[in-house]
């Protein structure tokens, strides 16, 4: 009986039933929990942190990171640790060799700057001011400054030391911006002077039609600017025309600071310091794999004027002593032993590192280096891709800036000429990079061509990509079909056997029948 009341009771015919099921299989949801994500470091923190992977000096390298390790993750790192003796630190420098490898690139295929028909005068002018001011130098210190730092901008300044107008690039450590509904108001640039042991900082503020002032001493309170002679003549001015004489530049836009830039390795910090590590421990290795002496104690050099025992050193100087045997057979010989160093990791484990440092960054054959001798040479081209994807980006970043830069140049020119600025519009041409897989492309692209199986739209976009824009792929298309004299028909050719252009007579393409030999 007890056992059918319960078949009962989960069949249906307790009217408590849902209730009880529900208190059985009763589901809450899950509830949001909030999570605090602290950043390690500051912006400035950050810029810091990457400039001085450019500038590849260990001493200060060490010094940053000892100084700004808060986590165990930063503790942990190569750079971070501390050691009760002497620790040998080298730093790669790839940093560096990568950025000034791209500044190198872009600015060898800046070819010309245009002004547009009937302007050869302000094209000499320009010119002129390019070649008298070295602002070739100065757009390089701007490509190696945005892609070490992470962005910055150019000031143009008027003085009388120049009768042109001076450009100088402030990295991201020393500029700042002011945005108002995502426009660009304000370019502040940072300045800094010693005032016996204080700190004064300039701020200038560059905005569309005004530049103002500021100086601050080192608790952050306004003072006068004739406080230093260097600033005791600048007075705020307003610029006729609404101009805004400065530029920012970036490449790279950065994912944690809003309206800021991106270093080229910002994100590469973790394989940097294990390749630095890697490379420190394969020359602690060479060292220590030195020549070693056991020596007995009797037999150790001693200085010629005192009589002392010479102390050892890794170098010239490696010896072990060992205890003096005075037996009547003794034999006091030198035993020499000599490590042995397993060469063949320590390459493999830089090669390795030196390949995550660059990846999506630079080609290893731009560098001139083989990491992986076995790759075929379809592989090598398509890693030399990673090269030109970034260098396109850089001059597209170029093309935005340079225009904005040259007609604020010139502009500040015309001011200083007491006239009224005017209205230009240049155009930079960057011309091809040389990439090793051109020739290669060429030839597979002329081999279409011959088996009939590419139009000459085609090969064009094929060869130049991205590089050059659509009219002038067009352009290029009309010029080759003009030289191969090759005829627009109104209908597709059927013929596809050969790669031969079809060559009309006076009535190809115009729908007629062709003439008919005479019997």
């Amino acid at each position: 009986m007890h056992g059918s009341h319960t078949r009962a009771r989960f069949s249906g015919g307790d009217p408590d039933e849902p209730e009880f099921i529900k208190r059985i299989f009763r589901i809450e949801p899950a509830r949001d929990r909030e999570i605090v994500i602290i950043e390690p470091h500051t912006f400035i923190a950050d810029v810091i942190r990457n400039k001085l992977w450019y500038r590849g000096d260990s001493a200060e390298l060490e010094q940053y990171f000892k100084k700004t390790a808060r986590w165990d993750v930063e503790k942990a790192r190569f750079w971070a640790a501390k050691a009760q003796g002497s620790v040998r630190k080298m730093h790669s420098g790839i940093v560096a060799i990568v950025v000034d490898r791209y500044r190198d690139i872009v600015l060898a295929d800046l070819d010309r700057v245009s002004f547009g028909e009937g302007q050869m005068e302000t094209s000499e002018i320009w010119q002129e001011i390019f070649e008298t001011t070295h602002l070739n130098d100065v757009i390089g210190d701007g490509i190696s400054g945005a892609l070490s730092s992470g962005d910055g901008a150019f000031k143009i300044t008027a003085n009388e030391l120049s009768p042109y107008p001076v450009v100088e690039f402030y990295d991201a450590e020393n500029v700042d911006y002011v945005y108002v509904h995502s426009r660009l108001k304000e370019i502040k640039f940072y300045t800094s002077y010693k005032d016996g042991g204080k700190d004064i900082r300039l701020e200038e503020i560059y905005g569309y039609g005004y530049i103002r002032y500021h100086l601050y001493d080192d608790a952050g309170k306004e003072i006068p600017m004739d406080r230093l002679p260097q600033t005791a003549n600048l007075i705020d001015i307003g610029i006729e025309g609404n101009l805004l004489l400065a530029v920012p530049f970036r490449v790279l836009s950065s994912v944690k600071y809003k309206n800021r830039g991106r270093a080229l390795f910002d994100a590469k910090t973790d394989v940097l310091d294990g390749l630095d590590e890697g490379i420190s421990q394969w020359i602690d290795a060479i060292r220590m794999g030195r020549i070693k002496r056991y020596i007995p104690e009797n037999l150790i050099p001693r200085d010629p004027d005192t009589g002392k025992l010479l102390p050892a050193n890794p170098f010239d100087n490696d010896f072990i002593a060992i205890g003096d045997n005075m037996a009547e057979n003794a034999s006091q010989q030198v035993a020499v032993s000599q490590p042995q160093i397993s060469y063949e990791a320590y390459v493999e484990s830089y090669s390795s590192f030196l390949d995550m440092v660059l990846q999506g960054i630079m080609s290893p054959a731009t560098l001139g280096i083989d990491l992986k001798k076995t790759d075929n040479a379809e592989s090598q081209r398509e890693k030399e891709k990673v090269t030109l994807h970034v260098r396109n980006k850089i001059v597209d970043a170029l093309n935005e800036m340079l225009p904005q830069l040259i007609r604020a140049v010139m502009q500040c020119y015309d001011l200083m000429c007491q006239k009224t600025p005017g209205e230009y519009n240049p155009s930079v041409k960057f011309g091809e990079y040389a990439s090793p897989d051109f020739g290669t492309t060429v030839e597979t692209v002329g081999k279409a061509r011959q088996y009939g199986i590419m139009s000459v739209e085609t090969s064009v976009d094929q060869l130049y990509g991205d590089t050059w824009t659509d009219e002038e792929k067009k352009n290029e298309v009309e010029r080759l079909k003009a030289e191969q004299g090759l005829i627009e028909l109104e209908e597709p050719a059927v013929n596809r056997d050969t790669n031969l252009l079809q060559r009309g007579n006076k009535d190809a393409g115009e729908g007629h029948e062709p003439d008919l030999p005479d019997e």
